[in-house]
């Protein structure tokens, strides 16, 4: 094992990242990386690949492989609360349309390995659209127990708005506020990819396209197509160009249009003061631009 350790080589700017936002307790679970990285390969009969580890905010991704299959195995910080619900949801989807699980244990997966550098953000947007859209309707499922519901997100916004000075026009706010009540247990109750948008749908070789890195809730379907209206935004060139997006979604997907405008309405104007909050710039605009066309 002692060999396998002195392989895994944790990325500085990740390990940077992980002191400055933990302190100590990120250092410690830097440190402690490569010893459970080779208990793992030990346990679940995995060899460890030369290409570099990849890495998120809060996740560690290393090349492996099983028996000749080239796999994942992804260490995510004690931070990251989702990992056991990741792994309710990958199991229940069984890889239909997501990525497969292997195994797992608490802060660690085992995954197929997928294209990381073949997203639907290297297709055309109204082709990658209709592919997340069919991935909508596919990944309805009944939900497992144990996962939670859709977020009780309206209830948050007025006082995250006055604190931030009313960044967002009154009118957005309003119309949020006047869906919120209705939204949190309309429509379908399945299982349901909370962070469906084109990053997190990946090239693969048993299936053309998966989605990755889920954050599985149970509630409509309609609460996805948010991300995959203002993911985008870039890529539409006029407010028609919007208004044609949101109707081929909700046609492709079967959904209800007035629920699915809630959701936009409501997760908007969050992911609007979410932004703002964090001193983005990008984001709130995109955010604009979809509530102008869709709720102007």
């Amino acid at each position: 094992m002692s060999a396998e350790v002195s392989r895994i080589v944790v990325p500085a700017r990740f390990a940077q990242w992980r002191a400055h936002v933990d302190g100590d307790s990120g250092r410690e679970w830097v440190a402690s990386l490569p010893s459970r990285a080779a208990r793992l390969l030990a346990e679940w009969g995995l060899t460890l690949d030369d290409a570099e580890p990849l890495h998120g905010a809060q996740v560690l991704v290393l090349m492996v492989t099983r028996e000749g299959r080239p796999l994942v195995l992804k260490l995510s910080a004690p931070q990251d609360a989702t990992t056991a619900d990741e792994a309710i949801g990958l199991r229940a989807w069984a890889g239909r349309g997501t990525v497969e699980l292997l195994e797992s244990e608490p802060g660690a997966l085992l995954l197929e390995r997928l294209d990381p550098t073949r997203s639907l953000h290297t297709l055309p947007v109204e082709q990658a659209a209709r592919l997340a859209a069919r991935l909508i309707r596919t990944l309805a499922i009944p939900p497992p127990p144990g996962l939670p519901g859709l977020p009780a997100i309206a209830e948050t916004l007025p006082e995250r708005q006055r604190r931030q000075g009313r960044p967002v026009p009154g009118r957005f706010l309003s119309q949020a506020l006047g869906y919120g009540p209705g939204l949190l247990y309309a429509g379908e109750n399945v299982l349901i990819h909370a962070d469906l948008h084109y990053g997190n749908v990946l090239a693969g070789s048993r299936q053309p396209w998966l989605a990755v890195d889920p954050r599985p809730l149970h509630g409509a379907p309609e609460y996805s197509i948010p991300e995959l209206m203002w993911n985008r935004a870039d890529d539409l060139h006029s407010l028609a160009d919007i208004r044609r997006l949101f109707a081929l979604l909700i046609d492709v997907a079967g959904l209800d249009p007035e629920r699915a405008l809630g959701w936009v309405v409501t997760r908007c104007v969050d992911y609007w003061l979410w932004g703002h909050e964090r001193g983005l710039t990008i984001d709130p605009a995109r955010c604009e631009r979809v509530l102008v066309a869709l709720a102007g």
